[in-house]
Protein backbone atom coordinates (compact mmCIF):
# COMPACT_ATOMS: atom_id res chain seq x y z
CA UNK A 1 0.00 0.00 0.00
CA UNK A 2 2.86 2.01 0.58
CA UNK A 3 3.89 2.21 -2.86
CA UNK A 4 2.89 5.87 -3.36
CA UNK A 5 5.75 6.91 -1.58
CA UNK A 6 7.97 6.13 -4.81
CA UNK A 7 6.67 9.08 -6.40
CA UNK A 8 8.72 11.06 -4.65
CA UNK A 9 11.93 9.42 -5.70
CA UNK A 10 12.67 11.04 -9.34
CA UNK A 11 10.96 8.11 -11.44
CA UNK A 12 10.08 8.38 -15.02
CA UNK A 13 6.45 8.35 -15.91
CA UNK A 14 6.23 4.88 -16.71
CA UNK A 15 7.64 3.67 -13.96
CA UNK A 16 5.44 6.28 -11.92
CA UNK A 17 2.34 4.22 -13.69
CA UNK A 18 3.18 0.77 -12.80
CA UNK A 19 3.15 1.93 -9.10
CA UNK A 20 0.27 3.84 -9.66
CA UNK A 21 -1.68 1.05 -10.86
CA UNK A 22 -0.08 -1.39 -8.29
CA UNK A 23 -0.93 0.78 -5.43
CA UNK A 24 -4.90 1.13 -6.96
CA UNK A 25 -4.90 -2.45 -7.54
CA UNK A 26 -4.51 -3.20 -3.55
CA UNK A 27 -7.43 -1.10 -2.99
CA UNK A 28 -9.09 -4.15 -4.87
CA UNK A 29 -8.66 -6.95 -2.10
CA UNK A 30 -9.06 -4.73 0.93
CA UNK A 31 -12.60 -3.61 -0.30
CA UNK A 32 -13.34 -6.55 -0.52
CA UNK A 33 -12.22 -7.90 3.00
CA UNK A 34 -14.14 -4.40 4.38
CA UNK A 35 -17.78 -6.23 2.62
CA UNK A 36 -16.58 -9.58 3.87
CA UNK A 37 -16.40 -8.05 7.03
CA UNK A 38 -19.49 -6.34 6.76
CA UNK A 39 -21.47 -9.61 5.52
CA UNK A 40 -20.31 -11.39 8.55
CA UNK A 41 -21.67 -8.87 11.13
CA UNK A 42 -24.47 -8.62 8.96
CA UNK A 43 -24.97 -12.50 9.35
CA UNK A 44 -25.13 -12.40 13.34
CA UNK A 45 -26.91 -11.83 15.89
CA UNK A 46 -25.29 -8.71 17.59
CA UNK A 47 -24.24 -7.40 21.13
CA UNK A 48 -22.35 -4.29 21.01
CA UNK A 49 -19.96 -5.42 23.96
CA UNK A 50 -16.85 -3.60 23.78
CA UNK A 51 -14.89 -6.01 21.38
CA UNK A 52 -17.71 -5.06 18.62
CA UNK A 53 -17.62 -1.47 19.43
CA UNK A 54 -13.75 -1.69 18.89
CA UNK A 55 -14.29 -3.75 15.68
CA UNK A 56 -16.22 -1.45 14.57
CA UNK A 57 -14.27 1.25 14.58
CA UNK A 58 -11.29 -0.19 13.16
CA UNK A 59 -14.08 -1.29 10.35
CA UNK A 60 -14.41 2.26 9.97
CA UNK A 61 -11.29 4.24 10.65
CA UNK A 62 -9.84 1.31 8.06
CA UNK A 63 -12.05 2.21 5.38
CA UNK A 64 -11.14 5.91 5.76
CA UNK A 65 -7.72 5.52 5.90
CA UNK A 66 -7.96 3.38 2.60
CA UNK A 67 -9.88 5.63 0.39
CA UNK A 68 -7.21 8.26 1.64
CA UNK A 69 -4.68 5.88 0.34
CA UNK A 70 -6.61 5.56 -3.10
CA UNK A 71 -6.21 9.14 -3.18
CA UNK A 72 -2.25 9.06 -3.22
CA UNK A 73 -2.40 6.50 -5.63
CA UNK A 74 -2.09 8.86 -7.86
CA UNK A 75 0.96 10.05 -8.80
CA UNK A 76 0.31 13.92 -9.88
CA UNK A 77 -1.91 14.25 -6.14
CA UNK A 78 1.07 12.11 -4.60
CA UNK A 79 3.62 14.84 -5.69
CA UNK A 80 1.53 17.65 -4.37
CA UNK A 81 1.05 15.78 -0.78
CA UNK A 82 3.80 13.90 -0.29
CA UNK A 83 5.55 15.19 2.69
CA UNK A 84 2.59 16.76 4.19
CA UNK A 85 0.60 15.94 6.89
CA UNK A 86 -2.65 14.74 4.48
CA UNK A 87 -0.17 11.54 4.14
CA UNK A 88 0.48 11.33 8.38
CA UNK A 89 -3.23 11.47 8.37
CA UNK A 90 -3.60 8.72 5.78
CA UNK A 91 -1.44 6.09 7.63
CA UNK A 92 -2.47 6.84 11.09
CA UNK A 93 -5.84 6.02 10.17
CA UNK A 94 -4.73 2.74 8.87
CA UNK A 95 -1.79 1.76 11.88
CA UNK A 96 -2.33 3.53 14.40
CA UNK A 97 -6.26 3.94 14.57
CA UNK A 98 -7.50 0.78 12.68
CA UNK A 99 -5.06 -1.73 13.53
CA UNK A 100 -4.67 -0.66 16.92
CA UNK A 101 -8.59 -0.42 17.28
CA UNK A 102 -8.42 -4.53 16.03
CA UNK A 103 -6.07 -5.32 18.95
CA UNK A 104 -8.16 -3.48 21.33
CA UNK A 105 -11.04 -5.91 19.81
CA UNK A 106 -8.85 -8.79 20.51
CA UNK A 107 -7.97 -8.00 24.01
CA UNK A 108 -12.01 -7.28 25.18
CA UNK A 109 -12.77 -10.48 23.73
CA UNK A 110 -9.43 -12.84 24.93
CA UNK A 111 -8.89 -11.00 28.16
CA UNK A 112 -11.44 -13.20 30.05
CA UNK A 113 -10.61 -16.24 28.56
CA UNK A 114 -6.55 -15.39 29.34
CA UNK A 115 -6.48 -13.94 32.61
CA UNK A 116 -9.65 -15.92 34.20
CA UNK A 117 -11.34 -12.30 35.34
CA UNK A 118 -14.15 -10.19 33.95
CA UNK A 119 -13.29 -6.43 32.41
CA UNK A 120 -15.40 -3.77 33.44
CA UNK A 121 -17.84 -3.51 30.52
CA UNK A 122 -18.86 0.31 31.76
CA UNK A 123 -15.43 0.84 31.48
CA UNK A 124 -14.50 -0.76 28.39
CA UNK A 125 -17.80 1.44 27.00
CA UNK A 126 -15.89 4.55 27.97
CA UNK A 127 -12.56 3.79 26.70
CA UNK A 128 -14.30 2.97 22.96
CA UNK A 129 -15.72 6.13 22.88
CA UNK A 130 -12.99 8.36 24.36
CA UNK A 131 -10.63 6.61 22.13
CA UNK A 132 -12.77 6.90 19.19
CA UNK A 133 -13.26 10.50 19.34
CA UNK A 134 -9.84 11.46 20.25
CA UNK A 135 -8.15 9.76 17.67
CA UNK A 136 -10.94 11.13 15.06
CA UNK A 137 -9.91 15.14 16.27
CA UNK A 138 -6.35 14.28 16.31
CA UNK A 139 -6.07 12.91 12.61
CA UNK A 140 -9.21 14.04 10.67
CA UNK A 141 -8.13 17.59 10.78
CA UNK A 142 -4.24 16.68 9.49
CA UNK A 143 -5.85 15.81 6.31
CA UNK A 144 -7.00 19.60 5.89
CA UNK A 145 -3.43 20.82 7.00
CA UNK A 146 -1.90 18.28 4.65
CA UNK A 147 -4.35 19.60 1.49
CA UNK A 148 -3.29 23.05 2.79
CA UNK A 149 0.00 22.49 2.44
CA UNK A 150 1.90 22.48 5.47
CA UNK A 151 4.57 19.45 5.57
CA UNK A 152 5.55 16.79 7.70
CA UNK A 153 8.76 17.11 10.21
CA UNK A 154 9.05 20.75 10.86
CA UNK A 155 9.15 22.28 14.63
CA UNK A 156 7.07 25.01 13.69
CA UNK A 157 4.10 26.33 11.31
CA UNK A 158 2.76 29.36 10.21
CA UNK A 159 -0.33 31.38 12.28
CA UNK A 160 -2.38 30.05 9.47
CA UNK A 161 -2.12 26.56 10.05
CA UNK A 162 -2.60 27.32 14.09
CA UNK A 163 -6.34 26.12 14.33
CA UNK A 164 -6.43 22.87 12.69
CA UNK A 165 -3.35 21.96 14.99
CA UNK A 166 -4.73 23.16 18.04
CA UNK A 167 -7.84 21.02 17.45
CA UNK A 168 -5.57 18.12 16.71
CA UNK A 169 -3.55 18.67 19.68
CA UNK A 170 -6.85 18.62 22.05
CA UNK A 171 -7.39 15.56 20.71
CA UNK A 172 -4.06 14.15 21.01
CA UNK A 173 -4.62 14.75 25.36
CA UNK A 174 -8.24 13.23 25.18
CA UNK A 175 -6.56 9.80 23.00
CA UNK A 176 -4.02 9.97 26.73
CA UNK A 177 -7.13 10.00 28.82
CA UNK A 178 -8.60 7.25 26.88
CA UNK A 179 -4.67 5.07 27.15
CA UNK A 180 -4.80 5.93 30.88
CA UNK A 181 -8.84 4.49 31.07
CA UNK A 182 -7.05 1.70 29.67
CA UNK A 183 -4.39 1.03 31.96
CA UNK A 184 -6.69 1.32 35.22
CA UNK A 185 -8.98 -1.21 33.32
CA UNK A 186 -5.75 -3.76 33.20
CA UNK A 187 -5.54 -2.86 36.72
CA UNK A 188 -9.37 -3.18 37.79
CA UNK A 189 -9.38 -6.98 35.97
CA UNK A 190 -6.82 -8.29 38.18
CA UNK A 191 -8.17 -6.65 41.28
CA UNK A 192 -11.80 -6.73 41.14
CA UNK A 193 -12.70 -8.46 38.69
CA UNK A 194 -14.98 -11.97 38.61
CA UNK A 195 -14.13 -15.39 37.53
CA UNK A 196 -15.16 -16.63 34.43
CA UNK A 197 -16.07 -20.28 33.17
CA UNK A 198 -15.26 -21.88 30.29
CA UNK A 199 -16.73 -19.98 27.76
CA UNK A 200 -17.01 -16.70 28.91
CA UNK A 201 -18.49 -15.25 26.33
CA UNK A 202 -21.87 -18.49 26.62
CA UNK A 203 -25.36 -16.60 26.39
CA UNK A 204 -28.44 -18.94 26.55
CA UNK A 205 -29.80 -20.53 23.44
CA UNK A 206 -32.69 -18.75 23.12
CA UNK A 207 -30.86 -15.55 23.21
CA UNK A 208 -33.43 -13.87 25.50
CA UNK A 209 -30.43 -12.41 27.80
CA UNK A 210 -27.38 -10.55 27.05
CA UNK A 211 -25.83 -10.43 30.39
CA UNK A 212 -22.25 -10.90 29.94
CA UNK A 213 -20.67 -14.43 31.07
CA UNK A 214 -23.72 -15.80 31.22
CA UNK A 215 -22.89 -19.96 32.11
CA UNK A 216 -25.71 -21.89 30.73
CA UNK A 217 -25.17 -22.75 27.50
CA UNK A 218 -21.67 -23.13 25.43
CA UNK A 219 -22.14 -21.12 22.54
CA UNK A 220 -18.57 -21.55 21.04
CA UNK A 221 -17.65 -25.05 19.94
CA UNK A 222 -13.57 -24.55 19.39
CA UNK A 223 -11.55 -26.37 21.60
CA UNK A 224 -9.98 -23.27 23.68
CA UNK A 225 -13.55 -23.19 25.13
CA UNK A 226 -13.49 -26.49 26.49
CA UNK A 227 -10.47 -25.73 29.06
CA UNK A 228 -10.67 -23.93 32.03
CA UNK A 229 -9.88 -20.17 32.50
CA UNK A 230 -7.08 -19.24 32.32
CA UNK A 231 -5.81 -22.20 30.28
CA UNK A 232 -3.68 -24.24 32.30
CA UNK A 233 0.05 -24.79 31.24
CA UNK A 234 0.01 -28.42 29.36
CA UNK A 235 -3.91 -28.12 28.51
CA UNK A 236 -3.77 -31.63 26.60
CA UNK A 237 -1.73 -34.54 27.32
CA UNK A 238 -1.86 -35.99 23.67
CA UNK A 239 -2.49 -34.15 20.21
CA UNK A 240 -6.65 -33.20 20.77
CA UNK A 241 -8.79 -34.24 17.77
CA UNK A 242 -11.94 -32.74 16.94
CA UNK A 243 -14.34 -34.23 15.18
Amino acid sequence: MNMHHMFAVGLDVDTRAYFTAATMVIAVPTGIKIFSWLATLYGGSLRFTTPLLFTLGFLALFTIGGLTGVVLANASMDIALHDTYYVVAHFHYVLSMGAVFALFAGFYFWAPKIIGKTYNEFLGNVHFWTMFIGVNLTFFPQHFLGLSGMPRRIPDYPDAFAGWNAVSSFGSLVSVVGTVIFGYIIYDIFVNGKEVSNNPWAVPSYFTSTVLFNTETQTANTLEWTLASPIPFHAFNMLPAQS
